[in-house]
């Protein structure tokens, strides 16, 4: 079957985030990390199966999720999980903040890279727990941790390890190796691992890897956390899990979930998983196709852009944008006076970058790009 994401979508009127924002305005919005793409036949079949069924009362995890879920972590992966390991949660980043509450307590240090996605940040600061940072270094083109940053981040406070792998903003798919070594450096913390990106690997050369999965050791103090809805593209359906094998820290966990102190997935979320994992991988092969031009020709736009450069973005559909030679005080703001807006780099904890999401139709990223570079020799 043949999908078409250069089908125009006009998502005016839809309650966007990403457009309403800018809505009467010639803004292209390019910054919230949703694509502008239909999700998969599969999903929008089951979506109106269940409208159509008429009855949306409370819903059980359906056992065929949870079945899905082991089947494709082991086909992809070879990691190997039991069904109970998994905790529903209505998304990623609501599992980021519970587990910054739960599994640490008042006095305890976190430990955050930086750059990255800032629910990492805020879990930390809203716990509220006090906060280290762990700087990635740019090393062969790729957002890497220093080893030496962070053996300086972990104290003897410090109980838990935000990881962000495929990293967001910077696109790395870390290396087992690299990998490896962050859990020998992270020895007797808790890993709370945002894997939602993991389906959205660009370069065929590259693999995701479960920090997890490397060895029972890790698993055993691992939160990994999970969800199809940035590759299928149904984040306002709101499906997401932890996989925690650890029984006593899964329990401590899921309490609050049990209690209803944080809701359920919806059942159109349940719907929407199931169906994506069944009957969505043609479809996710081929955004994979699109994304991956999209990224070359944002990558072959920036390289003639004099005085603003990126790393290679392995993963995601997020680029990554220094623009520390651009300057001016205020990128996000210069880029939005000319008629592009992009998510500022302060987000992410370096306020001189910008994150620009390719999740678009190429006419629309062919359009944006040449604003930005108006605005680059406008500067």
């Amino acid at each position: 079957m043949k999908f078409d994401f250069d089908a125009p979508i006009d998502r005016a009127g839809t309650w966007s985030t990403r457009w309403d924002r800018y809505a009467g305005r010639d803004i292209i919005p390019l910054w919230v990390a949703d694509t502008d793409f239909r999700p998969p036949p599969a999903v929008l079949e089951a979506l109106a199966a269940r409208v159509t069924h008429g009855v949306l009362g409370y819903t059980t995890v359906p056992d065929e999720l949870r079945e899905a879920i082991v089947e494709r972590l082991q086909r992809l992966y070879r990691w190997r999980i039991e069904p109970d390991w998994i905790v529903f949660l209505p998304g990623v980043v609501p599992g980021l903040h519970h587990a910054a509450r739960i599994l640490t307590k008042p006095g305890d240090q976190i430990v955050v890279p930086k750059p990255v996605y800032q629910h990492l940040t805020r879990a930390a600061e809203l716990a509220p727990r006090t906060r280290s940072s762990a700087p990635l270094v740019l090393e062969r083109g790729r957002w890497i941790f220093d080893s030496d940053a962070l053996k300086k981040a972990i104290s003897s406070k410090s109980r838990l390890l935000f990881l962000c792998n495929p990293q967001n903003p910077g696109g790395t798919v870390f290396t087992r190796e690299e990998l490896t070594q962050l859990a020998e450096q992270a020895r007797g913390l808790v890993i709370v691992s945002d894997e939602i990106h993991c389906d959205l690997v660009l370069d065929a050369s590259r693999r995701h890897v479960p920090i997890a999965s490397l060895a029972p050791e890790i698993s055993r103090r691992t939160v990994t956390l999970m969800s199809p809805n940035k590759s299928f593209n149904f984040p306002a359906a709101g499906c997401a899990w932890a996989i925690i094998e650890d029984a006593a820290m899964r329990r401590a966990y899921a309490a609050d979930l049990d209690a209803h102190a944080l809701p359920s997935p919806s059942v159109f979320g349940y719907a929407a998983a199931l169906a994506a994992y069944r009957g969505g991988d043609a479809w996710l092969a081929a955004q994979i196709d699109y994304l991956r031009a999209n990224r070359d020709l944002v990558e072959r736009t920036a390289a003639a852009w004099s005085a603003v450069s990126m790393a290679h973005v392995e993963a995601t559909y997020l680029a990554w944008i220094d623009c520390s030679r651009l300057g001016v005080k205020d990128p996000q703001g210069h880029f939005l006076q000319h008629g592009v807006a992009l998510s500022p780099g302060s987000q992410f904890g370096e306020g001189n970058f910008v994150r620009l999401n390719f999740g678009t139709q190429r006419s629309v990223l062919e359009q944006a790009l040449s604003r930005m570079t108006r605005a680059v020799r406008a500067a």
